[in-house]
């Protein structure tokens, strides 16, 4: 039987998929989504950043997703663990960030309303389809899959989207996966309840807690149920022994700060554990194929920009696949603007992530100083800024250089993982700050 000829083939119903479906179905485009689970599904990395606001925008999905009643997320919180500093930042105040909110999201249904909407848009939605292996040649791509009720198909398009997420399926058939070193990483995690939030604005804000060598996550959901997660060494959880459980536990009541926040909450469910392999693909690109969101690489989640970063780089996915299209061409020159385009925005945030783990780092980012509008930078990279120009793009430098320069030489004051009781507490973009200064060596 001769393969269905498509336009566009995407591997994977998740935010990336829906949304690269999605813009390339409402460009009259005939589009082929290929999603091996059906749809809801359990799924971890629930806060968003603001920048995708934007983008749900453009997806025509916007109001649909406001009218589910998500929590607003205007800020983040970073803690250390011990309670002896902490840093609020808030989007609104960043100079140079253009979207004060994002929201906190259950996957399960967030991913659900996504791939509903490219449906609705004109994409052919298949859940329960396993694409095994792709071929590609001068005129299309041609992929073979399995649904889960034992159907075989081959189907044929002009250009292929990987958007398969961490099962990387064209990098890894390539073999051109490279795992960061550095950054072996396992997640424990599950929903609670009672767990104490801020009040006010503050309510709906991601909390990070940094211990001296892992860090918490608090992502409230809804007013009944928050995501509460540890990220460690691969090695240390291995070699503790312990149920995910035990050793959740056993480290959240290490921590004052989280003591304070987790004394009377409640496990909804079970615990679950994940791989956090952070990894990249040597190019994210090939002969008519685009790769997108983790499907390009994954990254430690500290930041909360793997869901934007799968949306923004789908977009862009299909606008080179729709002009290319439009051209009549097989893409080349295109698909290498696109490489270059989502290699420097994923090596923004690997840079802030490899940055996190470092002691240097959270004194410079914790103790922010307002001299040149560094902070304000920081602020609206971290809210998805990615095409700021050079006003961004020179002040993390400068950034990036003074966190070299804190390893020799304290600029700002060391800070300590060690228990303690005092507090300083700073907001980016509050006209009073308790540790801003005049000294010259600040930011």
């Amino acid at each position: 039987m001769r393969p269905s000829a498509y336009d566009a083939l995407i591997i994977g119903g998740g935010p990336g998929g829906s949304t690269a479906a999605t813009f390339l179905a409402r460009a009259g485009r005939r589009v082929l989504v290929l999603e091996k689970e059906r749809f809801p599904r359990f799924h971890i990395g629930e806060s968003l950043l603001p920048y995708n606001r934007v983008i749900f925008e453009e997806l025509g999905v916007l109001a649909t997703l406001q009218a589910q009643g998500l929590i607003t997320k205007t800020g983040a919180q970073f803690h250390l663990g011990n309670g002896s500093k902490s840093l609020y930042l808030v989007f609104r105040n960043g100079r140079y960030t253009r979207e004060p909110e994002a929201f906190q999201v259950e996957r399960s249904t967030f991913d659900h309303v996504l791939l509903k909407h490219a449906a609705v848009s004109g994409a052919e939605v298949r859940e329960g389809w396993t694409v095994s292996r792709f071929t590609a040649d001068d005129t299309g791509v041609t992929i073979e899959a399995r649904s889960d009720t034992g159907e075989q198909q081959t189907f044929r398009g002009a250009f292929l989207i990987d958007a398969s997420g961490r099962g990387n399926l064209t990098g890894n058939q390539e073999r051109i996966r490279e795992i960061h070193p550095k950054l072996k990483k396992l997640a424990v995690f599950g929903h609670f309840a009672d767990v104490r939030l801020d009040e006010g604005e503050k309510a709906g804000d991601t909390v990070i807690i940094r211990l001296e060598n892992k860090w918490f996550w608090i992502i409230p959901l809804s007013a009944e149920k928050t995501s509460v997660g540890c990220v460690m060494d691969q090695e240390e959880y291995a070699q503790a022994g312990e149920t995910p459980t035990e050793i959740f536990t056993r480290l959240w009541q290490s921590s004052q700060t989280l003591r304070e926040r987790m004394r009377n909450a409640r496990l909804l469910g079970a615990m679950h554990t994940t791989s956090d392999f952070s990894y990249r693909n040597r190019t994210y690109v090939g002969k008519r194929l685009l790769r997108v969101g983790d499907a390009a690489g994954f990254m430690d989640p500290i930041f909360s920009a793997g869901v934007y970063l799968a949306c923004y780089s789908a977009r862009m996915a299909a606008r080179i696949v729709d002009e290319s299209l439009r051209n009549g061409t097989d893409g080349n020159v295109a698909l290498l603007r696109y490489d270059r385009r989502i290699q420097r925005a994923m090596r923004t945030y690997w840079e802030m992530v490899e940055g996190f783990y470092t002691t240097p780092f959270m004194e410079v980012f914790m103790s922010p100083r307002h001299k040149l509008s560094i902070p304000a930078a920081v602020t609206a990279v971290l809210g998805g800024e990615l095409e700021g120009g050079w006003k961004i793009r020179w002040r993390m430098r400068l950034f990036f250089w003074l966190v070299k320069l804190q390893r020799h030489f304290p600029l700002l004051p060391r800070i300590s993982f060690c228990p303690t009781m005092n507090r300083r507490t700073a907001e980016i973009g509050e006209p009073a700050m308790p540790l801003v200064g005049d000294d010259v060596r600040s930011l």
